[in-house]
Order: structure tokens, then sequence, then C-alpha cells
């Protein structure tokens, strides 16, 4: 569900108990919530930023319930405290989730991966990826390396409406990609008719999003030219595909 600018909180549910991905904001999920006639039964957290754990206070005050978040991180209120390759196991709404450390984004985030859903905070997105804020551009290809290895049918579940300005660089510097293109038309036209660009999947991640293509010889040689320097490895063209994302204005 969509709350503060261009966050998603996922809900994972069973018609009647429910799980909170990642809530930035409380007011909008707990009417959503009720709207729905679901009980709050536990909360996961993916990493420390306010948009993220915002409204972890607010869902306790009115249902008390497990947070679960990155053990290397200071997650308010949290109950469980998971590193990587721990699980989260629920009883209702019935769940079993894997827990994978993608540190990049920030030093201690978490992804969580389970029942065909990967709920990846600001590590992955359609199209692009999150930015460094804490760590190094070799951590972050190895955190998105790992997750692109999960299965083609996986529903990626990103935590930010980002996709159409994602979609805008990645065509400067991959220009020639037919997937991407069409992806672009289908995202223009659901952000149009309102609706959510995400989840996607990773078979799609893996055609069209840059940042899961830095083994491309094409990419090496757009990025090189762009950046004005050489990128000999899939980190060095990762590196500088992200520092050109930065500085990028649609």
């Amino acid at each position: 569900m969509p709350i503060l600018r261009d966050n998603y909180a996922w809900v994972v549910h069973d018609g009647r108990d429910a799980v909170v991905v990642d809530p930035g904001q409380a007011d909008p999920i707990l009417s959503w919530l009720h709207h729905h006639g679901l009980h709050l039964k536990a909360i996961l957290v993916t990493h420390h930023h306010g948009d993220h754990v915002g409204g972890i206070a607010g869902l306790l005050a009115q249902s008390p319930c497990p947070v679960y978040g990155p053990a290397a991180e200071p997650i308010p209120l949290r109950t469980h405290a998971l590193a990587d390759g721990d699980r989260v196991r629920l009883a209702a709404p019935a769940l079993e989730l894997a827990v994978l450390a993608v540190p990049g984004h920030t030093l201690g985030h978490l992804a969580y991966f389970g029942h065909g859903y990967l709920f990846c905070g600001d590590t992955l997105f359609s199209c692009g990826c999150g930015r460094l804020f804490e760590g190094t551009a070799a951590q972050m290809h190895a955190s998105l390396t790992r997750l692109a290895a999960l299965p083609e049918d996986t529903l990626v579940c990103c935590a930010h409406e980002y996709t159409l300005a994602n979609i805008a660089f990645a065509q400067t510097v991959d220009a020639d990609n037919l997937r991407l293109h069409a992806w672009a038309e289908l995202a223009r036209r659901l952000r149009r008719q309102q609706r959510p660009t995400l989840p996607t999947r990773m078979a799609q991640e893996r055609a069209t999003n840059p940042f899961l293509r830095c083994d491309r010889p094409e990419l090496r040689v757009a990025v090189s030219r762009m950046a004005g320097h050489e990128a000999r490895t899939p980190v060095e063209v990762f590196a500088l595909l992200r520092a050109l994302k930065d500085e990028f204005h649609a």
C-alpha cells in the first residue's frame, strides 16, 4: 500500500491476520487494516531509515505484536534481532521467510524471501537500486548479484515507486534494450492510471535493470563512454553506473 510521498508498505495476509513490511507511517496502515478486517500479527523491517520505521510505535500502540529487524541497526521497539541466514516463521498468517543480508544502502540492510516474494527494502528497485549511504559499491554489487540469483518468477516488492525515474536513466545507458523500452511504455501507462508499477518479477529486472547487468559488454562500453574512463570489471561498471545515476536529472 502507498504511504508517505512514494513509499510502499507491504502487507501479507490470509484474510484475517496480517504482517506489515517497512511501516514508515502508522495511520494509513491502521486504516487499511481496519477497512479489510485484518489483525496485525507482526512487523518486518529491512533497515533503519525513518521512512521504513516511522510507523512502528503507532502500530504497536493499537496492535502490540513482535517487531523483526536487522540486529546490526537501531530499529525502534525491535523484539527479534535478525542476521543473515535466520528465518522468520509465523503461524498466522502462515509464513516462513529467509533472511538475506544485503548491505550497501545501509550496512545492516536485510531482505526477506519466501513464498515467491522478495521484500527488498531500498536495495533493489525496478530498473534501479538504492543509493550508497553507508556501504561500498562492492558490497551493493554483491548484494544485487545475490538477489538476482533468486528464481526468475520471484515477485520483487520494492519499497519505493521510483520506476519511471529509474527507467529514464536506464534508457540512457542501455539504449538498444527492447525489453526496457517495452517496460517503459507499460510503466507509463500504469502510472497514468494511478496504478503501481510494483511488484515486478526478477526475470524482468534481469532483463531491464542496468544495475543487474554490469557484466554485459554493451553496458560496460556505454558506461565507460559516459563516465569518461574505462571500467574493466562488473564492480567498476556498477560504481560508475551508480555515480552517473546520482547526478542524473530526467
